[in-house]
């Protein structure tokens, strides 16, 4: 007997023909009519993913922004209501919890998206980091569905459905309003690089907001989408995934992601570590890197310099379908982060010719 739990869209899934597969927990699609189509289809038109399996944890209080701002290596202080920021919460090695995304509700009201494999993790961690705060700390995430509508034409198949003026929602702010006839909080964050919104909903509405999705973007090519081209959409981006490019021994700084760690805001958990880190350098970094010769870097493959030696590993690999070609992320030893750098990876015991390049490696229109 299966012990995975279903999002509210489980059943559209099975319906729409969706190979499932367990994650985080969860059975979830992977793919509908394939990665590489469905890749396609959200860079060219638009995608719909079920992200129900997402985490929402809610703190309210007084000292709400004072208590974010010990947990999370971000300045939550920056925010305005309505705007939305992505974030870190460390260790006091600063190895990393989680990396979430915090949404200012009101002043005392913050709404935070945390990752499917972390969600009562994270919930313990910022309650019992938070007790000397006036704050409330609750797992709501039971009363969320979460669908993500992604690429160029997603505005052109939501406004007709919605109050809101999508127009003059930008990157990292929400608002709510209605779709077709239900409420949702609707968010402009996005895990593909492509335009797009993240609708939060009652479960109750998710299937109905689906449909009315699908039916309304059919003529314009949208199509439901798996977690493979959700994983294949973000890699090309660059963007990091728990567990692959953060982790309980890898910090923010290590991943490239001193953007998020705001030293100067004061001390917060993991700051000591980080901002040693930061003055000091550190031994790894994470790099991007595209195939020279053939083969598929995948994650734990070996990164080897010039004469054999392993210097790192790969986190997340792939091949590349708007770029055709085969593309990682890989942790590897500092010396060898510079761009052009050349490198190879370790593919079933033959080395294959790399080299290290700017990222994100695609760039959307």
């Amino acid at each position: 007997m299966s012990t995975l739990k279903r999002t509210p869209l489980f059943e559209a899934h099975k319906e729409g023909g969706a190979r499932l597969v367990p994650f985080a927990g969860w059975e979830m699609p992977v793919s509908y009519s394939g990665v590489m189509d469905e890749h396609l289809t959200v860079r060219k038109s638009a995608g719909l993913f079920d992200v129900s399996h997402m985490g929402e944890i809610l703190i309210r209080g007084e000292e709400a922004e004072r208590c974010l701002n010990f947990l999370l290596t971000n300045d939550v202080s920056r925010l305005t209501d309505k705007k939305a920021l992505y974030t870190v919460s460390c260790y006091k090695d600063g190895g990393s919890v989680d990396d979430l995304i915090v949404y200012k509700v009101s002043k005392s009201e913050y709404l935070l998206c945390v990752n499917a494999s972390n969600v009562e993790k994270d919930f313990e961690w910022f309650k019992e980091n938070s007790r000397n705060f006036n704050v409330a700390i609750t797992n709501e995430s039971d009363n969320f569905a979460q669908i993500a509508l992604q690429g160029p034409k997603s505005d052109e198949i939501l406004q007709p459905l919605t109050n809101i003026d999508l127009a003059s929602l930008t990157s990292f702010y929400f608002n709510y309003g209605k779709i077709g006839s239900c409420e949702a909080m609707i968010a402009r964050t996005g895990y593909t690089g492509e335009r797009g919104v993240e609708l939060y909903l009652a479960p109750k509405d998710a299937i109905y907001v689906w449909h009315l999705l699908l039916e309304k973007g059919g003529a314009l090519g949208i199509k439901p989408i798996g977690l493979g081209a959700r994983d294949t959409l973000r890699l090309e981006m660059a963007y990091p995934l728990y567990g692959h490019e953060l982790s309980k021994t890898i910090s923010p700084i290590e991943a490239n992601l001193g953007w998020v760690v705001k030293l100067k805001k004061g001390s917060f958990i993991g700051s000591d570590t980080l901002r040693e880190q930061v003055e000091k350098g550190t031994k790894r970094g994470l790099i991007g890197l595209e195939m020279i010769e053939k083969g598929i870097p995948r994650e734990g493959y070996p990164i080897l310099d010039s004469n054999g030696k392993k210097i790192g590993a790969v986190t997340s690999g792939t091949f590349s379908p708007s770029l055709n070609i085969g593309i990682a992320l890989a942790l590897v030893d500092s010396r060898f982060k510079d761009v052009g750098t050349e490198i190879s990876v370790e593919i079933r015991g033959k080395s294959a010719k790399a080299r290290v390049v700017q990222t994100p490696f695609y760039k959307p229109n």
